[in-house]
Protein backbone atom coordinates (compact mmCIF):
# COMPACT_ATOMS: atom_id res chain seq x y z
CA UNK A 1 0.00 0.00 0.00
CA UNK A 2 1.53 3.35 -1.09
CA UNK A 3 2.20 5.49 1.78
CA UNK A 4 0.11 8.59 2.36
CA UNK A 5 2.67 10.26 4.60
CA UNK A 6 3.73 13.51 3.34
CA UNK A 7 7.42 15.09 3.90
CA UNK A 8 7.40 17.59 6.02
CA UNK A 9 9.79 20.41 5.46
CA UNK A 10 11.97 20.70 8.23
CA UNK A 11 12.01 24.69 9.88
CA UNK A 12 15.51 25.83 10.21
CA UNK A 13 16.23 27.65 13.89
CA UNK A 14 16.52 31.40 13.07
CA UNK A 15 19.70 31.60 14.66
CA UNK A 16 21.18 28.68 12.10
CA UNK A 17 19.53 30.81 9.26
CA UNK A 18 21.23 34.27 10.59
CA UNK A 19 24.53 32.86 10.69
CA UNK A 20 23.91 31.75 6.98
CA UNK A 21 22.96 35.11 6.00
CA UNK A 22 25.89 36.56 7.42
CA UNK A 23 28.51 33.88 5.77
CA UNK A 24 26.55 34.72 2.97
CA UNK A 25 26.69 38.62 3.20
CA UNK A 26 30.33 38.32 3.49
CA UNK A 27 30.34 36.60 -0.16
CA UNK A 28 28.30 39.34 -1.49
CA UNK A 29 29.31 42.11 0.20
CA UNK A 30 33.20 41.17 -0.71
CA UNK A 31 31.99 41.69 -4.12
CA UNK A 32 29.31 44.22 -4.66
CA UNK A 33 30.30 46.36 -1.31
CA UNK A 34 27.54 47.94 1.22
CA UNK A 35 25.74 50.07 -1.81
CA UNK A 36 25.81 47.67 -4.55
CA UNK A 37 25.03 44.32 -2.77
CA UNK A 38 21.09 43.58 -3.25
CA UNK A 39 19.92 42.17 0.16
CA UNK A 40 18.09 39.96 -2.52
CA UNK A 41 20.93 38.72 -3.75
CA UNK A 42 21.89 37.50 -0.36
CA UNK A 43 18.73 36.14 0.74
CA UNK A 44 18.39 33.99 -2.93
CA UNK A 45 22.45 32.59 -2.04
CA UNK A 46 20.51 31.19 1.75
CA UNK A 47 17.40 30.17 -0.03
CA UNK A 48 14.91 32.77 1.96
CA UNK A 49 12.75 35.83 1.00
CA UNK A 50 13.85 39.22 1.65
CA UNK A 51 11.25 40.23 3.80
CA UNK A 52 12.60 37.02 5.92
CA UNK A 53 16.50 38.54 5.86
CA UNK A 54 14.57 41.78 7.71
CA UNK A 55 12.88 39.85 10.17
CA UNK A 56 16.75 38.81 11.68
CA UNK A 57 18.35 42.71 10.53
CA UNK A 58 16.59 46.00 10.58
CA UNK A 59 18.83 46.90 7.50
CA UNK A 60 21.32 46.02 5.22
CA UNK A 61 23.48 48.24 7.43
CA UNK A 62 22.61 46.16 10.13
CA UNK A 63 23.20 42.78 8.06
CA UNK A 64 26.71 44.60 7.21
CA UNK A 65 27.97 45.20 10.50
CA UNK A 66 26.84 41.76 11.99
CA UNK A 67 29.37 40.26 8.87
CA UNK A 68 31.68 42.81 9.57
CA UNK A 69 31.99 41.95 12.90
CA UNK A 70 31.92 37.90 12.14
CA UNK A 71 35.13 38.89 9.93
CA UNK A 72 37.66 40.39 12.66
CA UNK A 73 36.03 37.71 14.92
CA UNK A 74 37.61 34.93 12.32
CA UNK A 75 40.54 36.76 12.36
CA UNK A 76 40.81 36.70 16.30
CA UNK A 77 39.95 33.14 16.42
CA UNK A 78 42.78 32.42 13.79
CA UNK A 79 44.93 34.19 16.20
CA UNK A 80 43.81 32.46 19.04
CA UNK A 81 44.26 28.71 17.51
CA UNK A 82 47.68 29.91 15.92
CA UNK A 83 49.05 30.86 19.44
CA UNK A 84 47.84 27.67 21.13
CA UNK A 85 49.93 25.61 18.30
CA UNK A 86 52.74 27.92 19.19
CA UNK A 87 52.77 27.16 22.84
CA UNK A 88 52.10 23.39 21.95
CA UNK A 89 55.21 23.34 19.94
CA UNK A 90 57.18 25.52 21.97
CA UNK A 91 56.89 24.05 25.70
CA UNK A 92 58.23 26.24 28.90
CA UNK A 93 57.35 29.69 27.42
CA UNK A 94 57.59 31.68 24.57
CA UNK A 95 59.84 34.82 23.44
CA UNK A 96 56.11 37.02 21.95
CA UNK A 97 58.46 38.25 19.06
CA UNK A 98 58.96 35.13 17.37
CA UNK A 99 54.78 34.45 18.56
CA UNK A 100 53.56 37.71 16.87
CA UNK A 101 55.62 36.04 14.07
CA UNK A 102 53.69 32.73 14.07
CA UNK A 103 50.46 34.64 14.40
CA UNK A 104 52.08 36.63 11.12
CA UNK A 105 52.39 33.01 8.97
CA UNK A 106 48.96 31.99 9.51
CA UNK A 107 47.58 35.58 8.37
CA UNK A 108 49.28 35.24 5.44
CA UNK A 109 48.48 31.32 4.97
CA UNK A 110 44.66 32.58 5.19
CA UNK A 111 45.37 35.88 2.70
CA UNK A 112 46.46 32.76 0.06
CA UNK A 113 43.91 30.67 0.25
CA UNK A 114 40.88 32.89 1.03
CA UNK A 115 40.80 36.09 -0.95
CA UNK A 116 36.99 36.57 -0.17
CA UNK A 117 37.29 37.60 3.57
CA UNK A 118 40.33 40.11 2.47
CA UNK A 119 38.36 41.45 -0.24
CA UNK A 120 35.27 42.13 2.51
CA UNK A 121 37.89 43.29 4.82
CA UNK A 122 38.86 46.07 2.50
CA UNK A 123 35.09 46.65 1.82
CA UNK A 124 34.44 47.06 5.73
CA UNK A 125 37.37 49.81 5.63
CA UNK A 126 35.68 51.17 2.11
CA UNK A 127 32.29 51.44 4.35
CA UNK A 128 33.54 53.55 6.72
CA UNK A 129 31.93 57.13 4.91
CA UNK A 130 28.67 55.79 6.92
CA UNK A 131 29.67 56.94 10.38
CA UNK A 132 27.58 54.17 12.19
CA UNK A 133 29.78 51.55 10.37
CA UNK A 134 32.73 53.66 11.18
CA UNK A 135 32.16 53.28 15.14
CA UNK A 136 31.33 49.46 14.70
CA UNK A 137 34.25 48.98 12.20
CA UNK A 138 36.64 50.97 14.90
CA UNK A 139 35.27 48.65 17.67
CA UNK A 140 36.19 45.56 16.06
CA UNK A 141 39.36 46.89 15.02
CA UNK A 142 40.27 47.62 18.82
CA UNK A 143 38.96 44.36 20.44
CA UNK A 144 41.79 42.94 17.57
CA UNK A 145 44.46 45.39 19.25
CA UNK A 146 43.57 44.10 22.63
CA UNK A 147 43.47 40.41 21.49
CA UNK A 148 46.54 39.97 19.86
CA UNK A 149 48.41 41.45 23.03
CA UNK A 150 46.03 39.47 25.33
CA UNK A 151 47.39 36.12 23.32
CA UNK A 152 50.67 37.85 23.35
CA UNK A 153 52.06 40.45 25.97
CA UNK A 154 53.76 42.22 23.29
CA UNK A 155 53.95 45.85 24.10
CA UNK A 156 52.28 48.32 22.46
CA UNK A 157 54.40 49.44 19.76
CA UNK A 158 55.09 45.47 18.92
CA UNK A 159 51.00 45.47 18.34
CA UNK A 160 51.24 48.66 16.40
CA UNK A 161 53.71 47.26 14.15
CA UNK A 162 52.38 43.91 13.79
CA UNK A 163 48.74 45.33 12.59
CA UNK A 164 50.56 47.68 10.26
CA UNK A 165 52.59 44.95 8.51
CA UNK A 166 48.95 43.35 7.99
CA UNK A 167 47.14 45.97 6.40
CA UNK A 168 50.53 45.85 3.98
CA UNK A 169 50.40 42.16 3.65
CA UNK A 170 46.24 42.84 2.63
CA UNK A 171 47.59 45.50 -0.12
CA UNK A 172 49.99 42.99 -1.25
CA UNK A 173 47.21 40.03 -1.53
CA UNK A 174 44.39 42.39 -3.41
CA UNK A 175 46.50 43.67 -6.18
CA UNK A 176 47.60 39.97 -7.03
CA UNK A 177 50.95 39.56 -5.05
CA UNK A 178 51.52 35.88 -5.68
CA UNK A 179 55.34 36.39 -3.28
CA UNK A 180 53.24 36.59 0.51
CA UNK A 181 55.96 34.12 1.50
CA UNK A 182 58.55 37.18 1.23
CA UNK A 183 56.92 38.69 4.23
CA UNK A 184 56.96 35.14 5.83
CA UNK A 185 60.57 35.70 5.49
CA UNK A 186 60.83 39.38 7.17
CA UNK A 187 58.14 38.23 9.79
CA UNK A 188 61.20 35.76 10.78
CA UNK A 189 64.06 38.09 11.09
CA UNK A 190 61.67 40.79 12.67
CA UNK A 191 61.08 38.03 15.45
CA UNK A 192 65.05 37.48 15.74
CA UNK A 193 65.83 41.20 15.81
CA UNK A 194 67.53 41.56 12.05
CA UNK A 195 64.79 44.18 11.43
CA UNK A 196 64.35 47.25 13.38
CA UNK A 197 60.89 48.29 15.17
CA UNK A 198 59.56 51.44 13.35
CA UNK A 199 60.84 54.78 14.65
CA UNK A 200 64.21 53.34 15.94
CA UNK A 201 67.47 52.76 13.93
Amino acid sequence: MASSAKHVRQRVPAAERRDALVHAAIQEFAVGGLHGTPVDRIARRVGVAQPYVFSLFPSKRDLFIAAMERGFEMVMELFSERAEEFKREHPGGHVRKELLAWLGEGYIQLLASDRTKLMFQLQAYAACDDETIREHVRGAYGRLERHVHDITDATEDEVSEFLSAGMWLNVQAAIGREDLETACDWMRRRAEGDVPVAGQP
